[in-house]
């Protein structure tokens, strides 16, 4: 078991963000400093990733875009969601396989939501967290050396319709929502309190700063 910290930083552009997780992928990759799992707010965009590139599909014309390294296609930012990025070096638990890392992931908000009573699943065909056939949770990674970069996103109280009209990774509009949409009354604190209860689905240890 390793430790790792939390690092709440609040609200942050998306571009600062950037930049901080490129910073700190290379003093992992160099091990200047351990594990780390960055937790965040931005204000609303939609990240563009290559497969969205590659097929030509973009948002509607209102929302502002950064285009991004991650796997997977597009996917909302903004109020009512946490970002979580692991700055984490997986092959050190002989973890060096993208699919089995997101499931790690996948598990880790699963479980979290269930400590609330809600009911959430994996879906066969596509990565990320569902309620029923609606996709609350979002995971794009982008690794260098075995050391992740980007991360997830759960989507908890999100404005009305933005999220949703996004068609992200393949699905079509109103797929992707928040569980305030879906009926599900729950704070950040809550979801973040849940996420450190249930962090043994990460195989880490815990050490919050």
């Amino acid at each position: 078991m390793r430790k790792f910290v939390i690092n709440d930083i609040g609200k942050i552009s998306h571009a600062d963000a950037n930049e901080l997780m490129r910073i700190m992928q290379s003093k992992r990759i160099e091990d200047e400093i351990i594990d780390t799992l960055i937790v965040c707010e931005h204000d609303e965009i939609v990240t563009v990733g290559p497969r969205a590139r590659n097929d030509g599909i973009m948002p509607p014309e209102d929302y502002t875009t950064a285009a991004v390294d991650r796997g997977g296609g597009l996917t909302w930012h903004g109020p009512g969601q946490i970002v979580i990025y692991p700055i984490f070096k997986w092959d050190l638990d002989g973890e060096s396989n993208v699919k089995a890392i997101i499931s790690i992931l996948e598990e880790w908000v699963i479980n979290a939501l269930s400590e609330h009573q809600i009911s959430a699943s994996r879906n066969e065909r596509m990565q990320g967290v569902w309620i029923g056939g609606n996709k609350i949770c979002s995971i794009g990674l982008s690794f260098l050396r075995w050391t992740s970069r980007h991360g997830l996103t759960i989507n908890y109280n999100t404005p009305a319709g933005r999220v949703e009209m996004v068609s992200g990774c393949g699905l079509g509009q109103d797929t992707t929502t928040s569980l305030s949409a879906l009926g599900y009354s729950l704070s950040r604190e809550q979801i973040l309190k849940s996420l450190k209860n249930n962090v043994s689905a990460l195989s880490r240890e815990i050490s919050d700063e």
